[in-house]
């Protein structure tokens, strides 16, 4: 519970102190313990207890101008490692996979419309459910906060609808587990300027601490995380501010936070952090950053798959993992339109609205990391080491291009070929004249158009 002028009240010393050291130094936080004002207190009471013995607001109002602020204690707080007790700590509290962990900030950084709250919303209510829709480990069932910053409460309505319609998910199956919200300018900010121009807490952080305790979450996403506070977006020392709220509070509510966050203008770069909109703090700040981008068209030719189905189809990749190994391969996924039943006489179709199911190559490629499929066309365009190259025709054998195919993953030979033929049908791979090395004479091998290798 929050007093008007973001002084905190909490009804537990635990909570309290937690949320105290939390805000700690970005808020100005009061900890207003009722057992100095009420000495018989009763066990586990709190503070409606002392407003139903007959106590005002106005009597709660000269309380908390009584109550100190909150200070961090003078010391470092070190210990020493040869003496540690807890010298085996716990395991990270891992959620989803390796999107989501306890105490740690998350993000997934896309150009808008590529399909990020898509996604973020499928695995939500991964979670929320405890069951895998987006083919990532639920490690748990989670309690889940999805602050809505873009969208108002009932375009987050119909974004739900069609993830559940279309993964088999009944409203049932989501109480006490999945909320949302959508406050719109009503919810604050998580930092503001104040009138100097200096960035002071809004109003947002407080509530947010508050509903993670109330509702006992266990991970909230806030989306986007440029709607969330209004200070400068290059100022690396003022998104600092801002991310440090969220990280403070992650580790003292022992929360996951994610913060979907937007590109900057520019080509998309799979894999790359600092492909996110303003300061590189917000990125620094992450412990877990992935980016979103669409398949492109080179990608497409590379896997076998048609124009029209790559434009459904997206690509996630590890971007900054710090506290584990990065994926090594990405993960796609496709976008899919559901019909979510909201017809009406004006509207006789209804909504279509976009979520998001795992998706994988086609049989041929279902194998083949992007990674790998690059090592081959690395040895296709080296050639062989007496300066011949690799040929697609029928009789060649030491010069075999599906040779290749077939010592990076074992696909065989009739498999191997079907794969130079594809990648020779969309132009990756092009026939090269050149004099062989031996026997002096005029022959055709093959060379790999740079331009439509897969990223």
């Amino acid at each position: 519970m929050f007093h008007e002028d973001g002084s905190a009240i909490f009804a537990g010393q635990d909570h309290a102190q937690a949320v105290a050291r939390a805000l700690s130094g970005v808020a100005r936080v009061r900890v207003l313990d009722l057992s100095k004002h009420w000495p018989d207190i009763p066990p586990k009471a709190d503070i409606s207890d002392w407003l139903a013995l007959g106590h005002s607001r106005e009597d709660l109002d000269r309380l908390l101008d009584q109550a100190e602020d909150h200070r961090q204690a003078k010391v470092l707080g070190e210990w020493d490692a040869g003496t540690d007790k807890q010298y085996l700590p716990p395991p990270r509290g891992w959620l989803l996979g390796t999107a989501f962990c306890r105490k740690f900030i998350s993000s997934i950084v896309a150009p808008g419309g590529v399909g990020k709250s898509a996604l973020r919303l499928a695995q939500l209510i991964s979670l929320a459910i405890g069951r895998p829709l987006t083919g990532e480990h639920v490690f748990q069932r989670c309690r889940v906060l999805i602050v809505s910053l873009e969208d108002d409460a009932d375009e987050l309505r119909r974004r739900l609808r069609a993830a559940c319609l279309h993964h088999g998910v009944a409203q049932p199956e989501l109480e006490g587990w999945l909320f949302l919200a959508s406050p719109g300018a009503d919810g604050g900010k998580l930092m503001v300027p104040d009138q100097h121009g200096r960035p002071v807490v809004g109003a947002l952080a407080g509530k947010l601490a508050a509903t993670i305790m109330d509702r006992k979450i266990d991970i909230c996403c806030i989306d986007p995380f440029v709607k969330s506070h209004s200070v400068e977006e290059n100022s690396n020392s003022m998104i600092d501010k801002v991310v440090q709220i969220l990280s403070d509070m992650a580790g003292a509510l022992n929360c996951a936070i994610d913060l979907p966050h937007h590109t900057a203008k520019g080509q998309a770069d799979p894999g790359n952090p600092d492909r996110g909109r303003g300061a590189s703090s917000m990125r620094d700040a992450g412990r877990l950053v992935y980016t979103l981008t669409p398949m492109t068209p080179e990608e497409a030719q590379a896997l076998g798959v048609s124009e029209a189905e790559r434009r459904s189809l997206i690509r996630l990749d590890s971007a900054k993992v710090n506290i584990m190994p990065p994926m090594t391969a990405a993960k796609w996924f496709r976008l899919v339109g559901v019909e979510i039943g909201n017809e009406t006489d004006g509207y006789p179709s209804g909504d279509n609205v976009q979520t998001v199911e795992a998706w994988s190559p086609p049989g041929l490629f279902a194998d083949i990391s992007v990674p790998v499929l690059n090592a081959i066309l690395d040895d296709i365009e080296a050639g062989l080491p007496d300066g011949n190259r690799y040929s697609d025709a029928p009789n060649v054998t030491d010069r075999a291009a599906w040779r290749v195919i077939d010592r990076h993953c074992g696909k065989g030979e009739g498999p191997a070929r079907q794969i130079i033929k594809m990648w020779v049908g969309s132009g990756l791979l092009i026939q090269h004249s050149y004099e062989n090395p031996t026997t002096r004479k005029p022959v055709k091998g093959l060379r790999v158009d740079a331009v439509k290798r897969p990223s």
